[in-house]
Formats: C-alpha cells, sequence, structure tokens
C-alpha cells in the first residue's frame, strides 16, 4: 500500500483507541488529528512533476515511496546513509527522508531533526524504542509509527541517522505572523491546509496557532524541502512567550537556564530557536501528562508541572519567531 493510502488508513482507524489527556484538547491545534474519514491520496497517473532548480523528474508514487522517496534537491545536504534514503524494507522501517525530508526539515505533524546533537537524537531513539515516548493524544498516528521504526533500527543505523541529520545546520522554515485572523484551512495528514475556491476566506484565530505550508501543493504533494512554513500566532503571544522563556515566573524555570542564553542549546541539550510550534507545545504537553518520560525528561518535569495551555502556546509562538544561529 502507498504511503499516502497506508498513513490515511491509520489516521481514520486510530480514534477507537482512547481520548485524548485534558491540555491536549485544549492544544488540539498542535496535534491537528483529521475527524472522520481522511480524504483518497490523489492517484498517480503516471505524469512525472519536476521543481524549479532540480534537475528530477517524478511521478506521485515516487515522490510518495516510503522505501525511497524523491530526493529533489541532493546537492542540498550530504550523501544519505541507506537508513535515511531507502530505510530498511525487510524490517518495515521507512526512510527517514520520506516524513522528514532529506535536510531534516520535516513539517508540523513530526519533528525538524536537523542540527540536533547527536546524543540528544540517540537518546530519544532509545526512548522511543523502550516505550518512553509516547502522545497525550492517542489519535496521533505517527507517534506509535515511529516507536516500531526505532524498534526495528540497529545501533549503527540509530547512529548513522543521528550523525547525518546532525551534520546539518537548523535554518529558517518557519515565517511567523501575528494576527487576529487567519485563512480557513482543513486539516489533512496533521496539516493545517489552507481552503481554496468557494470555501475559502478568513476566520478569527483565536487561542491556538496554525502551522500551515506556504504552498500547499508543493508540501502536500511534491514534499518539496525548499517550501517552508508559516505560522499564524495570536497577537502578543510572541512578547509573553519571551517573558515566560527568559525570565521565567513563579513555578516555571526559565528555558535559558538549560537551552542557553540564546535559546541554542547547551552541549546534549538542543536548540529550540525557529523550530515547529506544533511540535514544541505537543512535546511539553507530552512531558507534562507524563507521556514522554525518557531519560532526561525528569529535568523538565518541575518545569512543566505549572504550565497551563496559554503558557505553552505564547512558549511555542515566540520560540519559532527566533531565528536560528549558527
Amino acid at each position: 500500500m502507498k504511503y499516502y493510502a497506508w498513513f490515511a488508513a491509520l489516521i481514520v482507524a486510530a480514534p477507537t483507541i482512547a481520548a485524548a489527556q485534558p491540555l491536549a484538547q485544549e492544544l488540539a491545534w498542535a496535534y491537528a488529528i483529521t475527524e472522520g474519514a481522511a480524504p483518497p491520496a490523489p492517484a498517480d497517473d503516471g505524469t512525472r512533476h519536476s521543481l524549479p532548480g532540480s534537475d528530477g523528474q517524478f511521478t506521485l508514487d515516487q515522490i510518495r515511496n516510503r522505501m525511497g522517496p524523491a530526493d529533489w534537491y541532493p546537492g542540498d545536504h550530504p550523501s544519505m546513509p541507506p537508513i535515511v534514503a531507502v530505510g530498511r524494507e525487510a524490517a518495515g522501517i521507512w526512510a527517514c527522508s520520506l516524513c522528514h525530508y532529506p535536510n531534516g526539515k520535516g513539517r508540523p505533524e513530526n519533528a525538524g531533526v536537523a542540527g540536533l546533537p547527536n546524543e540528544y537524537f540517540i537518546q530519544q531513539m532509545y526512548d522511543f524504542k523502550n516505550g518512553l515516548r509516547v502522545s497525550a493524544e492517542p489519535r496521533k498516528p505517527n507517534t506509535p509509527l515511529m516507536a516500531g521504526f526505532a524498534v526495528a533500527m540497529t545501533d549503527d543505523e540509530i547512529r548513522a541517522a543521528a550523525e547525518y541529520f546532525g551534520s546539518m545546520r537548523w535554518t529558517p522554515w518557519i515565517k511567523v505572523v501575528e494576527t487576529d485572523t487567519v485563512p480557513k484551512t482543513r486539516i489533512a495528514g496533521g496539516m493545517h491546509l489552507k481552503l481554496e475556491g468557494a470555501e475559502a476566506g478568513m476566520e478569527p484565530l483565536g487561542k491556538r496557532i496554525v502551522e500551515s505550508p506556504l504552498d500547499a501543493e508543493q508540501t502536500e504533494l511534491m514534499r518539496n524541502p525548499r517550501s517552508g512554513f508559516i505560522a499564524y500566532v495570536p497577537k502578543g503571544s510572541v512578547a509573553r512567550g519571551e517573558e515566560l522563556a527568559r525570565y521565567g515566573n513563579e513555578g516555571v524555570t526559565a528555558c535559558t537556564v538549560c537551552h542557553g542564553a540564546d535559546l541554542n542549546g547547551l552541549a546534549i541539550v538542543p536548540g529550540l530557536r525557529g523550530r515547529s510550534p506544533s511540535y514544541v507545545a505537543r512535546q511539553l504537553v507530552d512531558m507534562k501528562e507524563g507521556k514522554r518520560r525518557g531519560a532526561w525528561t525528569p529535568l523538565m518535569a518541575p518545569v512543566v508541572a505549572s504550565l497551563g495551555a496559554d503558557d505553552i502556546l505564547n512558549l511555542a509562538a515566540y520560540l519559532t519567531s527566533l531565528e536560528p544561529l549558527p
């Protein structure tokens, strides 16, 4: 079964598993769960697609091939190890580059993994492998999928992926816009996609962040690793998040204590600048709800204990607004 059809089936089946934790329900925008049946993936009619600046031409099935997806811009990244480029089909492991892209930038429904410290990346994979990273929203389909890959991966494959993605810098990928209104969207594949045609229009943003592709077709169909995202955040949320991240408050330790004065990371502690607000929010919720319980999570436990939904939204907005540093 091709990737999109498989993923759609998983999304439809997932709601029967369990209910989301209350905080995950408040921050549903970060999980972007498709309600009801997902629309079928566009059929591959054999057309070979191309992108500006790329020598490649690929059909839709080649673009979304889970065991070797299209690599549009091989000059943008180092040579991929096999586990990243094609996965290991005999073990049921998809290519890392399918979901996280060859450049490690990823999309809102997963994680941006470029530029992470090698040992941090490796520890997270073992946390997945050991059942210590699950989602506060059980309907989120790619979390158990990732855990299954981690269980099947060898030590050498995990380290090869860590060294590959860690060799690339995290660079600007998400534009933050403070606003009261936002384009109407639909949720598909864990992303907020802008509505078009008669359904298009604007609506109040409210207490949420809407992280959406700059170009839905380039992201959803072409999986263009040069086409980034825009995050619509409530007015004032960036300033409120900065206050909390830099100075903390009673019961909340400032993020700068562990992640560095510039929030660019320290040693094995990951940088937070410019990362996906959806991902940041999910991780804070998952840790607060006791669903992410890895080796280093106890260091975060007292920090997240006092965070509410508004705090998490503000922190996510601020951290995403920061331009990545070398």
